[in-house]
Formats: structure tokens, C-alpha cells, sequence
């Protein structure tokens, strides 16, 4: 036990066994969804469901493994939303590669990830990036859960006049919603251990109450067990100019959501080396087992609002995926009117560094502007990080501070314009 204690350095972190365990219990049923939602959007690609959704698992089970021993972060790696729409949508239904073509981009974008990773490169680009652009990525994730959890919750719906409206307020699912977000704010606010691992278990039980969860999907427990998926990865376009505009669009993407979202949320700035490693090998594994890439989630919040301080947090949640080949159907009963109040909850804790960006200074408060607005408004964590790092230099030469950009901010603003310049075309 003192080796294990040792290995994590529980109490160098201040933490305890007990409380990385439940911040590990809450990260994990915080991002539960993945795996339907995951494997749902790449059968649109063509791969079988089942196996689609047992790719999700053991690349998460995986995932949590690496960062959580190598890394020692409380982050949750999954494959991420977004990312996996780009990989059936773009990459397979645009580009037109097929889903085992696709997997190879992937693969191949792991490993140019890794080598930025695993070289001077990420050092480089970590101390580049202005702090005002960092704050603003996680004022901006922090946004985005706000808005995915009000969207849960039914408190806000689509509207094709307004695009976003208010949702009915007197639907059950709103009210069951609103119920377990006012429970979620007791426990949380009175600082009760495992407050959103409870208000989850709790909101789950009042939605039973108010007939919201269909017991009819553990009533005959079946699962089949497909691999079809894991090693199906195919070289045969590798000589193909499409499948290296999506290997470097993939690579582009992965590799600065990933580091947008570590530097918002590991509270030791020294962690972030080990972790955007591990991340990079995970990306490569997810190729292997059949999925699209991994990322940083940005639900581990809830993780690390609950106590989690450490890589035990992660590797809890990790072996929490393993058992869900076998206990699909019981995952699936956890509602989203249990998940909104803690994303909701979350997003208002990582707005809380809008106070360290410069809004005085224009040149880096518009960019940051552009970074918070858009990440949520996109729907996109990239999209939003890319627009924040090309409005950056332009205002700063506009302005005469040019001297103030390092050159690998203009290196990546002009990689994501052209990005943008090629997705346009």
C-alpha cells in the first residue's frame, strides 16, 4: 500500500485512496455516454455497432491506463466528440476513405502527435502559446459543458428562428433536471464527499420516480462480442493524397485540442510534458483497437472538482469501462437529466479564469473573446482554439507588437488557416 501511495504521491498531491476513488467513480459516469454516443457515430461510418462500441471501451480502458501511470493526471482519455464526427463524416463520407483506411489516418496522425510529443516540440509549443489564449480554452470548455449540460437537461433546445431557445419547463425531464441540479448545488456547495457521484445516483433515481428510465434494456441482458474492428486498419490509400490531408487534418486537431484542454485543467503546469505523451500513444491505440482518435475530455472536470488530483483517478475510471462489455444495458439507464447539473456545475468553476486574461490589452483580449465565444457556438473546441490563434498575430501586427508572437504562433495560425482554407475547398 505505501508503494502504491509512493507511486501516485498521494500525499505530496494532498489526497486520499478514498477520495481519488470517488473522483474517479464521478469522472467515469460523467463520461459514461461516450460509449453509446462513440460507437453510435462510427457505425454511421460503416463499422459494426457492437464492435464499435467494445472499440470505445478498450480504448478508454487504455487510455486511462497510459496517462493515468505515465502521466499521474486525474484526466479521463476517450475518444472524443467532435473527432469521431470528423472521422465518419468528413474523412470517410467526404474524403471518401474507407472506415479501415480511416483507422490507418488515425494511426499514422498518433504518431506524428507523438513525435511533437515525445521531442522538444511540445516544450516549444506549450511556452509559446500566449496565457491569455490558455485562460480563454478554458473559459471556453468551460462554456461548452455548460452548454452540452443545459442541452441534457432540456433547459435549452434547438429553435430553427433563434437556433437555441428555452426549453418547456414543465416537461419531466426539464423538472427532474432542475430537481438534482438544485441537489447537486447542497451537496457541492457544503463540500459533502462524493457530492456528484450522489447528485448522479440521485438524479438517476428521480427520473425512475418520474418514469424517464426504460428498464426494458436490462430485462434480457445480450451483448455480442464483435472485435471486428480492433487491428482492421488498411495502408492500401497510404500512397493517396487524401489519405494525408487527413492524416495531417487529424494530427492538426488532436494535437492542440489535447494540449488546450491539458493546460486547463492539470493543476501542476509540470504535468502536462508526461500526459500529452501519454495522450499521443493513446491516439496511436486507438487506431489499433478501432476507433476514432482519443482526447483529453473535458468531462474529467468533474473528476477533479470532486478531489482527484492524481493518475489513481484516472486508472479507477479506466478499469470502470472494462466491466460496461458486460453491463451495457445498466450503464445506459443513467439519464441526462443525472449528468447536465455537473456539467453545468463544472462550467461555472473553469469560468472563473476569465479574471486572468488581459481584456484591457486588445490585442490579447479579442483573441481570447474569439477562443470563449466560438468554442461553444462551433460546437467545437478546435474551431474555437483556431480562430483565437489567427485572430492572435494579425492584431499584434496590426497594432506594431509583432516582437510579442513567437514564431510557432504564427506557424500554427497559418496551419489552421490553411486547414480552414482546405475544409472550405
Amino acid at each position: 500500500m505505501q508503494r502504491f501511495k509512493n507511486h501516485f504521491d498521494l500525499n505530496g498531491h494532498g489526497t486520499t485512496i478514498k477520495t481519488e476513488l470517488l473522483a474517479g467513480i464521478t469522472s467515469f459516469f460523467t463520461v459514461a455516454y461516450i460509449i453509446v454516443v462513440n460507437g453510435t457515430i462510427l457505425a454511421d461510418a460503416g463499422i459494426p455497432l457492437d464492435a464499435a462500441i467494445i472499440a470505445t471501451i478498450l480504448t478508454s480502458f487504455v487510455g486511462c491506463l497510459l496517462i493515468g501511470l505515465w502521466g499521474n493526471a486525474p484526466i479521463l482519455l476517450v475518444p472524443g466528440m467532435g473527432v469521431n464526427a470528423f472521422f465518419t463524416f468528413t474523412i470517410v463520407h467526404t474524403v471518401g476513405l474507407s472506415w479501415q483506411e480511416a483507422l490507418a489516418a488515425v494511426f499514422v496522425s498518433g504518431i506524428l502527435f507523438a513525435i511533437v510529443a515525445f521531442t522538444k516540440l511540445s516544450s516549444l509549443l506549450a511556452q509559446s502559446v500566449p496565457s491569455s489564449l490558455k485562460e480563454a480554452i478554458t473559459v471556453g470548455i468551460g462554456l461548452f459543458l455548460t452548454f452540452i449540460g443545459l442541452q441534457k437537461g432540456g433547459i435549452v433546445k434547438a429553435s430553427e428562428s433563434t437556433f437555441v431557445a428555452l426549453g418547456n419547463l414543465g416537461s419531466p425531464h426539464v423538472l427532474v433536471t432542475l430537481l438534482t441540479l438544485i441537489i447537486a448545488l447542497f451537496l457541492f456547495s457544503r463540500n459533502v464527499k462524493g457530492n456528484f457521484l450522489i447528485s448522479i445516483v440521485a438524479g438517476t433515481v428521480l427520473a425512475a420516480i418520474f418514469g424517464l428510465v426504460d428498464f426494458s434494456s436490462v430485462k434480457q441482458i445480450h451483448f455480442s462480442f464483435d472485435f471486428t474492428s480492433v487491428g482492421a486498419l488498411s495502408f492500401q490509400q497510404f500512397g493517396s493524397f487524401s489519405f494525408w490531408t487527413s492524416v495531417f487534418s487529424l494530427a492538426m486537431v488532436i494535437v492542440f485540442e489535447n494540449m488546450g484542454i491539458l493546460h486547463g485543467m492539470l493543476e501542476k503546469p509540470e504535468k502536462f510534458t508526461r500526459s500529452f505523451q501519454a495522450n499521443s500513444l493513446s491516439v496511436i491505440a486507438a487506431g489499433i483497437f478501432g476507433t476514432s482518435p482519443t482526447v483529453s475530455s473535458a468531462e474529467s472536470a468533474s473528476g477533479i472538482a470532486a478531489g482527484g488530483k492524481t493518475g489513481f483517478t484516472a486508472i479507477v475510471a479506466g478499469f470502470l469501462f472494462l466491466p460496461c462489455i458486460f453491463l451495457l444495458p445498466f450503464v445506459k439507464l443513467i439519464p441526462d437529466s443525472a449528468i447536465a447539473p455537473v456539467l453545468i456545475i463544472i462550467g461555472c468553476l473553469m469560468l472563473q479564469n476569465v479574471g486572468k486574461i488581459r481584456f484591457q490589452d486588445f490585442s490579447e483580449g479579442f483573441p481570447a473573446f474569439l477562443i470563449i465565444a466560438l468554442i461553444p457556438l462551433t460546437y467545437s473546441i478546435t474551431d474555437g482554439i483556431a480562430f483565437g490563434f489567427i485572430a492572435y498575430p494579425i492584431l499584434k501586427i496590426a497594432l506594431g507588437k509583432k516582437q510579442e508572437v513567437a514564431m510557432p504562433v504564427y506557424i500554427i495560425a497559418g496551419l489552421f488557416l490553411i486547414n480552414f482554407i482546405v475544409s472550405a475547398i
